[in-house]
């Protein structure tokens, strides 16, 4: 139960929104879970300032794991988020901020797991 919450400081296109859509379905298998549960947000032209300064590209990506992971496994999924989020909307590793939240208690369909 994945949830991904990307805000961009840069406009994200249909089209690259579908890509990182594909992209972040492929990368959470890093943290055990499938596309198939997985749920995505994007808000992109964000206002997001960084070390004082909104004239580079920006992130922050915000992932939400029913369970947890371990600290290998969230180090890949960081290294896949600010792989994808470069090559497909040319924001620098440096700009990217991600956090994780782990969830004890997930409601989904009338009950919770």
């Amino acid at each position: 139960m994945p949830y991904i919450k990307t805000k961009t400081s840069v406009p994200v296109s249909a089209e690259k929104e579908t890509a990182l859509k594909a992209k972040l379905g492929s990368a959470i298998t890093a943290l055990g879970k499938g596309e198939a549960w997985l749920m995505l947000e994007f808000e992109d032209n964000c206002r997001l300032w960084f070390r004082g300064d909104n004239s580079a590209p920006l992130a922050m990506v915000e992932i939400s794991l029913f369970g947890k992971a371990s600290a290998d496994q969230y180090e890949k999924m960081t290294k896949a988020v600010c792989g994808l989020l470069s090559e497909e909307l040319g924001i620098d590793p440096e700009g990217i901020y991600v956090k994780y939240e782990e969830v004890s208690h997930w409601g989904y369909n009338n009950f919770n797991f």
